[in-house]
């Protein structure tokens, strides 16, 4: 996600004002209709013939001529502006996570895979565990008072009210649309988060009678009492059932909350304020293929045969911690997303190097409560299904993970040029290469200059990108002409980076217009029921920058069934990549898109390099 070099409307139990320190970030624009409409033609050039073209192009300017329909919806959206805390997020959150029906695991939530910690059995997992609880208290802290370090771009304060939500907050499946429940600033908040182990939750309070957090040594002697407590693995594996398809595992929810020892269960994993996944060890694995296992791990768990059952996906925040010295964090997106995960992950691998110097009370511990579950036989049935459904997109995921090691981003900027952008249009030619086209491509830029922003999309594809790929393997062109044209096509996208990150990008504003006319009760416009709207938005290519000062890896599902999911972490001189698409797609391979990329960045740097280097 595109932040700028930084670190890296839903119904809610309790409402949630804006974080204190940073409530002078102004509101986000309506960008000008006309704006818009120009760029949004703009970006369908590379993707289009130009006989569908001319088609759209028509549609297109008979929607925004002057007292059209187009410019009424505008209108109305920027009323919306002036009355809302923000006139596209509660819309945007709605229509792109709570209303989708797809399971979290793998389609929505995403997963960071973080450096192997230096232990390799239970001991040092318990030790570890120990250590992220008591610094992601300890961030909750700094929250709660105000202390995170300032963040700003160019001056302007970043608005942080999603940092409050990121504890004591989950999502919640219902019949046609999810809704995220905030339990985190009831009059007495919860204490206590959940921990997971052999399919067994637990409720392990992290407080102090006082309102002390535990000290690192007590919950060391919590964590030892919950593995005493979970020997067994043959219990039913219930986190699994948050994995389905959301209608299914709606009416599943609503089936096991008719138990009252159910429900309280439930609660408790939905009200704590994150849960900890103590995984088992996993099968060995080749150097090479580590990272992409590890990845996977976080992701999903490996399957129902593995630690597939130590997860919660609707919960905010899992912390997973495995006892090979794996250990990385899975999110829900309707509440967190990459920048606020950024920050929570910095001060958490900060407050790891630090020693425990807090001596623990010498205060007898309450155990730590088993939650328990009554499985009748429609519930077993549930499971069971859940169990097949996982198993089958677990397998048909392909993930690649790699680390590519002839330069990182020091060398597109001797170069002057955006190293990000430089990825972008090198993700451009490897998809050209592999499937001889350009597709609908979307990477995501955070909207935390405003108030209560979330993201928008930057689309890569773009007509100097065109003909830089077209060019590059066209021997007949010289070497000064492809490097120009990459020159044109990496400052075309450090242009659109730009304007999204000022408000101007055009798809939250398309989907505002679009929602805006449903709500009025009008039919959809025309111009979003065009084939060439549809293309636009079938993001074959779903990518993503997640900045971070370790050698940490994002990796998230396609958006669709005949796309990839791409996620780097540029490094100063190497960078992390995760490649990701269905084995059920025939059109796409993961593995030979990485090694096409990995191809490609190595051309542009032999391109760039003077003769003889």
């Amino acid at each position: 996600m595109i932040t700028r070099k930084l670190r890296p409307s839903f119904v809610c139990r309790a409402v949630l004002g804006p974080a204190r320190p940073h409530s002078s970030a102004p509101p986000q624009p309506v960008p000008p209709l006309t704006q818009t409409l120009g760029r949004y033609l703009r970006a369908l050039e590379p993707l289009l013939p130009q006989d569908e073209l001319d088609h759209t192009r028509k549609m297109v300017q008979k929607f925004g001529q002057g007292g059209g329909l187009g410019e009424k919806l505008q209108q109305e959206l920027e009323k919306r502006a002036r009355h809302s805390h923000n006139w596209i997020t509660d819309w945007w959150v709605r229509w792109a996570y709570l209303e989708s029906r797809l399971p979290l695991a793998v389609h929505s939530n995403p997963a960071i895979s973080l450096p192997r910690r230096d232990y390799s059995d239970w001991r040092g997992q318990l030790v570890f565990a120990s250590k992220l609880i008591a610094g992601v208290l300890d961030f909750k802290y700094r929250v709660e008072r105000g202390r995170l370090p300032v963040e700003n771009i160019r001056g302007q304060l970043l608005c942080a009210e999603l940092f409050p939500r990121l504890f004591s907050s989950c999502r919640i499946p219902g019949p046609k649309h999810d809704y995220v429940a905030h339990y985190g600033r009831s009059r007495r908040g919860p204490t206590h988060i959940t921990v997971v182990r052999n399919y067994q939750f637990f409720q392990l309070d992290v407080y102090n009678s006082d309102g002390t957090p535990l000290t690192e040594s007590q919950i060391h002697g919590q964590l030892l009492r919950i593995r005493s407590q979970s020997w067994k693995t043959d219990k039913e594996p219930m986190g699994i059932l948050t994995s389905e398809h959301r209608h299914t595992w709606g009416q599943a929810y609503n089936r096991l909350l008719r138990d009252k020892i159910n429900k309280e269960s439930v609660r408790l994993i939905e009200k704590g304020l994150f849960t900890l996944c103590l995984d088992s060890p996993v099968m060995r694995i080749s150097d090479d293929k580590y990272s992409s296992r590890m990845a996977a791990q976080i992701l999903h768990g490996g399957g129902t045969y593995s630690n597939s059952g130590n997860r919660w996906f609707d919960k905010t925040l899992q912390f997973v911690v495995g006892e090979d010295g794996s250990w990385g964090l899975l999110y829900e997106q309707a509440t967190a997303e990459g920048p606020p995960i950024a920050t929570l992950l910095h001060h958490l691998l900060e407050f790891c190097k630090k020693p425990d110097r807090v001596r623990a009370p010498l205060v007898p511990l309450p155990m730590p409560k088993k939650l328990y579950f009554y499985i009748d036989p429609e519930i077993k049935w549930d499971i069971e299904m859940a169990k097949q459904n996982l198993d089958i997109l677990i397998n048909d995921l392909d993930i690649n993970c790699f680390n590519f090691q002839r330069f990182g981003k020091e060398f597109p900027k001797q170069h002057n040029f955006s190293p990000n952008s430089f990825i972008q249009v090198a993700l451009q030619l490897a998809y050209y290469r592999v499937h001889g086209e350009l597709c609908a491509s979307c990477e995501t830029a955070s909207l935390r200059m405003f108030r209560g922003g979330r993201t928008d999309y930057i689309r890569s594809p773009t007509n100097q990108s065109l003909k830089f790929v077209l060019a590059f393997d066209n021997p007949a062109v010289s070497k000064e002409a492809k490097v120009e044209l990459l020159r044109e096509a990496v400052e075309v996208h450090s242009e659109l980076t730009e304007q999204a990150l000022q408000g101007q990008g055009i798809d939250r504003h398309l989907l505002g217009l679009k929602l805006q006319a449903i709500e009025e009760g009008l039919s959809v416009p025309r111009i979003f029921m065009d084939t060439a709207y549809g293309l636009a938005t079938h993001w074959k290519l779903r990518t993503g920058q997640v900045p971070s000062n370790t050698d940490s890896v994002m990796c998230f599902g396609p958006l669709v069934p005949d796309g990839y999911a791409v996620c780097y972490n540029p490094q100063p001189d190497h960078v992390h990549f995760s490649v990701t698409a269905f084995n059920c797609c025939e059109e796409t391979n993961a593995e030979k898109l990485a090694l096409t990329l990995e191809t490609s960045l190595c051309h542009l740097q032999t391109l760039l390099q003077p003769p003889g280097a």
